[in-house]
């Protein structure tokens, strides 16, 4: 029945949606970390650009993000985002990027909803101790805000899973790239959708679950 997978490297192809997903994963928590930071410090431009930053990248599909990475800073602009130039290994580095750029905006949220959770007095007695901002928001604020957002982070997680399939418009070759080829070469559709679906489920449901557990262990008890 799965005679039309041989000669496709289907396995590979997941490999590279896991990559994309772990490098993508690790760059937005970063950057959507320091855009929560910025969201609730005291600086007003540094706020103004959190927020401006959040509001513009989530109303953007995140098609155009990819194409711009791509088009725009390697072919116009000559972006390589490290050495070599191999089209395969650039491709994928500018999809990592486009993808940390627009997950982080949701990451930012996901982080400020957990910060928005512990009490103002904690931070005010911080404060108090002599504790400066980054100090209160690094040892007090940002440890239970993001035992609070655990869920959330993993809603975004699953979500960036899945929006891997846009890096395929800029040819790297993850699982939607090779499930176009294969629907173009083969007549099985109804297995070939089949497939890749339950690949993606087989990625997306244990995180769900694992996810989960750790929110359950970790949950602030107010």
């Amino acid at each position: 029945m799965f005679d039309f997978l041989e000669g496709y490297d289907l396995l590979g192809a997941f490999w590279a949606t896991v990559q994309l997903t772990v490098y993508s994963a690790i760059g937005s928590l970063i950057w959507g970390t320091l855009l929560a930071g910025m969201r609730v410090g005291p600086v007003p431009l540094m706020r103004a650009f959190g927020t401006a930053y959040v509001n513009l990248v989530r109303n953007i599909p995140l098609t155009v993000i990819i194409l711009f990475s791509s088009l725009g800073l390697n072919q116009t602009l000559g972006v390589k985002l490290g050495g070599g130039e191999d089209f395969d290994t650039i491709n994928f580095r500018l999809a990592v990027l486009g993808l940390i750029l627009y997950t982080s905006a949701f990451v930012c949220e996901a982080l400020r909803s957990g910060i928005n959770t512990v009490p103002l007095g904690q931070a005010e007695a911080a404060r108090a101790l002599g504790l400066n901002f980054g100090q209160v928001l690094r040892l007090i604020v940002l440890p239970q805000a993001f035992r609070a957002a655990v869920n959330p982070l993993a809603n975004v997680l699953i979500a960036l899973t899945k929006n891997t399939t846009v890096a395929a418009v800029i040819g790297v070759a993850e699982a939607s790239l090779l499930m176009n080829e294969m629907i173009e070469n083969e007549a099985q559709l109804v297995l070939i959708g089949a497939v890749f679906a339950f690949g993606f489920v087989c990625l997306t449901l244990p995180t769900g679950v694992l996810m989960g557990l750790l929110g359950k262990k970790v949950a602030v008890k107010r």
